[in-house]
């Protein structure tokens, strides 16, 4: 899916000034590694593209969100490498361009540099990443998946491991607690897909497990021929945004073992999300003409609750991790986390809300359209974001 259309700059400008205030900005640049100059162009970046894991960002830490912009603006690179040269060439360039990061030899480009400075000061282990460039492959290959387990191995790849490094920039290492982060990964894609099945269709592209649609009577390549909403679909559709919403409640106990400063972003992102799929439901789950979208309003009632309703997260039970997600989260568990600063309960969130109120006044729409956070927060814990995820 194309990414959203920039916004004018006149209206963007302002914004960032208030977002990201300069010294903040430098220290959490400095105490990184990145560059000040480098973390500038990576927010330039997501400002034009990735409006939603822009806005969302404002809720983390500064310490957390330096890093996380390097993060997401790779994810976004990359995934605009895919979508704009595709085939194997491109998965190629990728990888030489990860390898130089891990080499500690960047390309010479503001977001490579952002991004091997992250990988070194947060030893983000390499399947990490590895795992994103296997799921572009994995669409460029255009796969079909049978089962819900073999789609969530897919959703691991392009969304649960990016939820995965987000927690490690968060200093989490916990297993239990990185379950649960590609828990919420792999959840916001379901809901993607969910949501998009029509204009996946109408590219020719089918996310639904064909065991499921072959349950409910439908052949798939007749589907993609003539693309139509009934309720054969509908049943399918559904059952998708149930197995996401199982998802959204294991996350809820890895948000509670976050950074105190850190749970509101990702409990926002996950709220958000999963009112996605309620807006599903409550259209009859067509996802064939019409795409369903939570109201700005809506989103902004979501982010206050997020931030209100955090005393009532439980940490983590010892529940395994998706067998697709297991590799996902040894690797990010088998290093230890450097270590963080004390942290407090975070007095940003009026702040936030009060520019997401002046965002809606001068029509951007920041939290609109997509995930919180492209391939999206889809994807990962901001995101859905990811951009992976968001804008598969």
């Amino acid at each position: 899916m194309p990414p959203p259309s920039p916004a004018d700059a006149p209206t963007r400008q302002p914004i960032r000034a208030a977002a990201f205030p300069g010294a903040p900005a430098r220290a959490a640049a400095a105490s990184s590694g990145i560059s000040p100059a480098d973390l500038a162009a990576c927010r330039r970046l997501l400002a034009d593209g990735s409006k939603s894991f822009f806005a969302a960002s404002l809720l983390l830490p500064t310490r957390v969100r330096a890093p996380a912009t390097a993060l997401y603006a790779f994810c976004r690179v990359a995934d605009d490498v895919v979508d704009r040269e595709g085939g194997p060439a491109a998965l190629a360039r990728l990888t030489e361009r990860l390898d130089r990061a891990y080499a500690g030899r960047p390309l010479d480009h503001p977001v490579d540099r952002a991004f091997a400075a992250t990988v070194d000061h947060f030893a983000l282990p390499r399947a990490l990443p590895e795992a994103l460039l296997d799921g572009f492959a994995w669409d460029e290959a255009g796969r079909r998946y049978e089962t819900l387990a073999d789609l969530e191995a897919y959703a691991v790849r392009v969304a649960g491991s990016v939820g995965a490094m987000m927690a490690v920039l968060m200093g989490v290492r916990d297993a239990a607690a990185l379950a649960r982060a590609t828990d919420l990964g792999v959840a916001m894609q379901l809901t993607n897909i969910a949501r998009d099945v029509g204009e996946d269709a109408r590219t020719g592209r089918v996310y639904l497990p064909l065991a499921w649609l072959a349950e409910a009577g439908i052949d798939a390549d007749r589907f993609l021929a003539a693309p139509r909403h009934d309720a054969a679909l509908a049943s399918v559709v559904a059952r998708l945004v149930a197995a996401a919403d199982t998802l959204y409640a294991r996350a809820d106990a890895g948000i509670a073992a976050l950074p105190r400063d850190c749970r509101p972003a990702i409990r926002a992102a996950r709220l958000i999300y999963a009112e996605i799929g309620r807006e599903i439901v409550r259209a009859g789950c067509d996802s064939v003409s019409r795409r369903a979208v939570v109201s700005k309003r809506r989103k902004l009632a979501l982010a206050a609750q997020a931030a209100g309703a955090l005393a009532s997260l439980h940490r983590p039970d010892v529940v395994p991790p998706l067998a697709a997600a297991l590799y996902v989260v040894e690797a990010a568990a088998a290093r230890a986390a450097p270590a963080r600063p004390a942290t407090t309960a975070p007095r940003r969130v009026d702040f936030v809300l009060d520019l997401f109120e002046r965002l809606e006044r001068q029509g951007q729409g920041a939290l609109g359209g997509g995930a919180i956070g492209a391939g999206g927060l889809g994807a990962g814990a901001l995101g859905a974001g990811v951009p992976a995820s968001a804008d598969r």
